[in-house]
């Protein structure tokens, strides 16, 4: 039987930590998820996880009280994860853990990047090794660090001769593009178009005192507005060239405050929820569009797949190349990411590199994460999970 990896996410939203357990084919050509499901994460605990992120002067002391707590959250949705389906720990070969983002600066003269979610807690509340700290290798190999999916993307949903792009609607939109002329050398290209769920979230936490904009029914409400939408266009990160990355450090509710403030003629909230599903699907598709051309096929996953709004806009700016979600290539949309990290997890145990200087411009390919053990670790110092 194949060895079982399991994957935990906490994305830009910072709403659940997504927890799969997944067995994967040979040269990771499939995987098969055997169980997945969402692990809530506290409302305090998620309002200090966003405060922190947003201000500059967090102290020290914050972030390792926070590191250790939601150490102890990860372990939980771990653990949870593991009794629904029905295994025992001891059947895990490894937890790979993404940990929650609360800084990603990956320009200037020290390129930097922080997740918290100490693995420490997981490998010893759940005795499973466990693998993370994903991202600060390839930013010290020069990269962005980010996004690291089109890696996880091009090995579980190329296929030989069609050229795919999978679009992941988190926090930050983030696009892989499977190239057909590429895939035998396993280097898609990947980068972030720019802001999703994480500034229509913010907006719907600060119009409707809600978490989100359920089904972007309230975003239906309202209309584009066009001189917004045309200076949200003219941010400078829109015109960057790849590789690129960001996150809510730059796209925050300032960023939206500052372009309302630039229009003479003041939208509503729910126009503003419009224009920024306008802005999502216009920067995907141009994505798409500049360093994806002839892509036959498109897949979306991530949380704003339940957006209705956002993914009419999506189909529309994208016709004619047919348009649906990963769940059609067997990997739940809902669950991409979590699965992700599971394989992050078992390339690192196996000493695979999985960082794609094609994604991140980092010098080289380099073995991703940090191995803490778990119970009954091997005494080699090259440790390999079974294949």
């Amino acid at each position: 039987m194949s060895a079982r990896y399991l994957g935990l996410m906490s994305g830009t939203s910072v709403d659940t930590v997504d927890a799969a357990i997944v067995s994967f084919g040979p040269d990771c050509r499939s995987a098969n998820v055997l169980h997945a499901g969402d692990h809530p994460i506290p409302r305090r605990l998620r309002r200090e996880l966003l405060e922190a992120a947003a201000d500059e002067q967090t102290t020290l002391a914050r972030v390792a009280h926070l590191d250790t707590e939601l150490g102890h959250l990860f372990a939980d949705a771990a653990l949870a994860a593991v009794r629904g389906a029905g295994l025992d720990p001891r059947e895990i070969a490894a937890v790979g853990s993404h940990g929650q983002t609360v800084r990603h600066e990956p320009g200037g003269r020290w390129p930097a990047t922080t997740q918290i979610g100490d693995p420490n807690v997981i490998a010893q509340r759940t005795g499973i090794t466990t693998v993370a700290d994903f991202r600060r290798r390839d930013v010290a190999a020069g990269g962005q660090g980010a996004p690291l999916a089109p890696a996880f993307h091009q090995a579980a949903m190329s296929r030989p001769g069609v050229r795919r792009a999978v679009v992941n609607l988190g926090g930050i939109a983030n696009v892989s593009v499977l190239d057909a002329a590429g895939a035998e050398r396993g280097d898609p290209l990947g980068f972030d178009c720019g802001p999703a769920n994480g500034l229509l979230d913010a907006w719907a936490r600060r119009h409707l005192d809600a978490s989100f904009d359920e089904g972007g029914s309230w975003a239906a409400k309202g209309a584009v507005h066009a001189a917004l939408l045309e200076r949200m266009l003219a941010d400078p990160y829109f015109s960057m060239p790849a590789p690129k990355s960001t996150g809510r450090g730059y796209f925050d509710e300032d960023w939206i405050d500052r372009q309302v403030r630039c229009v003479d003629e003041r939208p509503t909230p729910a126009d503003v929820q419009r224009t920024l599903c306008e802005l999502c699907a216009a920067t995907v598709a141009r994505s798409i569009e500049d360093y994806g051309g002839g892509t036959q096929e498109v897949y979306l996953c991530g949380g704003g797949v339940h957006n209705r709004t956002l993914v009419a806009r999506l189909v529309a700016r994208l016709a004619p190349r047919p348009v649906a979600r990963t769940d059609v290539l067997g990997l739940s949309a809902d669950h991409v990411e979590a699965a992700a990290f599971a394989w992050f997890a078992k390339c690192a145990l196996e000493g695979v590199p999985a960082g794609r200087p094609s994604v991140t411009g980092a010098s080289e390919a380099v073995v991703l994460g940090g191995i803490y053990p778990g119970r009954g670790w091997p005494d080699s110092p090259r440790a390999r999970a079974p294949r």
